[in-house]
């Protein structure tokens, strides 16, 4: 009887201290339904990306896609989702000249994947969150020193980017429009192509590499934005606020420096 009676005494005492109480237990279960009713009601947001232009975007070995703006978006929308809106996102992987066709027939919300401002092109744009330019890149071993030299020569460009439309300045060029950015510049390894068009920040990665080197001046000087259609105003308007805060942040500056700023150094 005693030997009961000092059982029940110590698991009441070590209720005191320990606080035994079904409460903690049961407000994290409400947590985490509030936290799943949450994602439930969020909004999400689909996204064009094509993963074959580096550092943009491009796939590692585990086949993830990994890059300056996917690193970006995560940023945008935990910064939209900290004031007061409920969004997920998802990455949609298309081809370059798919995504602008899939955002016109409203099958995706936004394309991001290295866009440049194109007037000519239906829809609407974000604000700039970086610099761009479209620039020659021949293979490391050839004798072209600039655009005179490529007059009656094959130029390639990724279809649909503006750098086809900044292939087309170059007089007496043969452009050759192709979908994989990737196969493009393994073409022109290879002396398949004489040259190619393409955005600087991209040709940097390329050239870092040692098989490539950019030659003469800029063609076109540009911006970076996110591109959409005119029924995801709201939203843009939204993503014009992230994309000013992003700017203005240190991680803006982490960014750039991971995935531009070697580049760009090992190119000078």
């Amino acid at each position: 009887m005693k030997k009961t009676v000092s059982i029940a005494l110590n698991a009441l005492l070590a209720c005191g201290i320990a606080g035994c109480s079904s409460a903690p237990a049961e407000t994290s279960s409400k947590a985490d339904a509030s936290s799943t009713a949450a994602k439930a009601d969020a909004k999400e947001i689909l996204i064009g990306i094509s993963p074959d232009y580096p550092p943009y975007e491009s796939k590692d070995s585990s086949n993830q896609i990994i890059g300056f703006d996917p690193d970006m978006t995560d940023w945008i929308f935990n910064y939209l989702n900290e004031n007061g809106h409920n969004y997920t996102y998802k990455f949609e992987e298309l081809s370059f000249d798919t995504i602008i066709s899939a955002l016109q027939a409203g099958q995706i919300d936004l394309g991001i994947s290295g866009f440049t401002y194109d007037e000519d092109r239906e829809g609407i744009f974000s604000d700039s969150y970086y610099d761009s330019a479209q620039v020659i890149v021949v293979a490391s071993d050839s004798e072209f020193t600039n655009a005179d030299d490529l007059n009656g020569k094959v130029v390639g460009a990724q279809q649909g980017a503006t750098g086809e439309e900044a292939a087309a300045m170059i007089e007496g060029a043969q452009v050759q429009a192709v979908s994989d950015a990737n196969l493009m510049m393994e073409n022109l390894k290879a002396h398949g192509i004489d040259a190619v068009v393409i955005d600087k920040a991209v040709a940097d990665q390329y050239v870092a590499n040692g098989d490539f080197k950019i030659i003469g001046d800029a063609l076109m000087d540009e911006e970076n934005i996110i591109y959409s259609t005119e029924d995801h105003k709201e939203l843009m308007d939204e993503i014009n606020e992230a994309i000013k805060a992003f700017k203005e942040s240190d991680e803006y500056t982490v960014l750039t420096e991971k995935w531009f700023a070697p580049a760009d150094k090992d190119a000078e």
